[in-house]
């Protein structure tokens, strides 16, 4: 399949992984931000290929993950309401708020569905006037332009019985966060080639050079991944702190001008908190002045509701890349895909559920084996 299986080739990544072991003189702990990029790290392997002494913290980029426990509350209680049609993609509706999810809301008789575009909530609305439909939209940049469109196409076509619950965040301001922590280990970021795709590099150079951090734009398949790894490498044992583009099929350094114009027409960048980290300054979005009628959260007046975090889940230190997902004692115990403490085992992109799915029970000993052929 094109651009899928040449990018799974086990003999190119032996090339790759001789190429990072000749380099490295030291040990280097760089994060990969999305969660896609480490669910395919573990599916893979890639983490165990590596020469000892190359860490891949997991950071904070599951958008599911990182929805603040709250956010998750105020869907569930504009979710009961009876005159309400709450729309969302399907891996929101097994993420534990406070007491409950989105499944049992809607076993309980609330109107919840799944649909798989935020224009599909826009056409229930247009179906059903006589009913208020909600769409459940969250996510880093990549999401953020088809719920801005929506949101968009909703204010011309007059249709008032459509709203947006948003919790967006943005890269950046959750890697100067990450870097700023007196506990930061990270040397270096392998940052999401689809956040880049739609926003383009602009904002990175400034990070990379205030942190000194090498920053790779990086794809999501195994050589993806290694190729980024190997630039990082690169960068890290001769002393450069540079933004360089690994996923050029992908992505320009301008990104999309068309949806970035959308995006700043819809949204207005705002302090956001994140589940399990906290508020970050700067960090997301919500709908600007002119489309604020279509904001759930002022429409159902459940601003006001708050939450506090699990004191037995430890999510938010697997999202700073403080431990690995098997260093928590409640993992694979206590907390399952069944029966999901946080976010991060319940999401199709988190760090714990990777972990769990691809049978990462235990803190690994020195030694093991390194196969090539897991790769693919």
């Amino acid at each position: 399949m094109k651009y899928l299986d040449e990018f799974q080739d086990p003999a190119l990544a032996e090339r790759l992984l001789d190429d990072i072991r000749a380099t490295v003189t030291k040990p280097w702990a760089m994060m990969e931000v999305c969660g896609g990029q480490t669910h395919s790290i573990i599916r893979h392997g890639l983490d165990q290929l590596l020469p000892d002494g190359i860490e891949l913290i997991h950071g904070p980029g599951c958008p599911v993950c990182v929805t603040p426990l709250e956010v998750i509350d105020k869907a569930l209680e504009i979710a009961a309401r009876p005159e309400v049609i709450f729309c969302s993609f399907g891996d929101m509706l097994r993420v534990p708020g406070s007491e409950k999810d989105l499944f049992r809301v809607k076993s309980a008789g609330g109107d919840v569905r799944v649909v798989y575009s935020p224009l599909d909530a826009l056409t229930l609305a247009r179906e059903n006037p006589d009913r208020q439909v909600v769409f459940f939209g969250i996510g880093f940049e990549t999401t953020a332009p088809p719920n801005a469109m929506t949101v968009y196409q909703a204010k011309k076509l007059g249709v008032d019985n459509f709203s947006l619950l948003v919790s967006h965040v943005r890269v950046p301001p959750a890697i100067e966060a990450i870097m700023t922590s007196p506990v930061c280990r990270v040397q270096a970021f392998l940052a999401a080639g689809h956040v880049c795709t739609v926003m383009g590099m602009g904002e990175y150079p400034a990070l990379a050079e205030r942190f000194g951090v090498p920053i790779v734009v990086t794809g999501f398949e195994p050589l993806d991944i290694l190729e980024g790894i190997r630039r990082t490498v690169h960068q890290l044992e001769e002393g450069r702190h540079e933004v360089e583009n690994a996923y050029p099929r992908a992505v320009s350094p301008e990104g999309n001008p068309v949806a970035i114009r959308m995006l700043e027409d819809v949204f207005e960048v705002v302090d956001r908190s994140w589940r399990g980290i906290g508020m970050i300054p700067q960090s997301g979005w919500r709908l600007s002045e002119r489309y604020r009628e279509y904001d759930a959260e002022e429409r159902f007046r459940v601003g006001d509701i708050h939450t506090q975090e699990s004191s037995v889940c430890r999510s938010g230190e697997v999202l700073q890349g403080l431990i690995k997902p098997h260093e928590c004692s409640a993992f694979g115990t206590l907390c399952t895909p069944r029966n999901p403490l946080g976010a991060t085992m319940v999401s199709s992109e988190g760090a714990c559920a990777a972990y769990y799915l691809y049978r990462r029970m235990q803190v690994p000993t020195s030694g093991d084996a390194r196969e090539v052929s897991s790769v693919g």
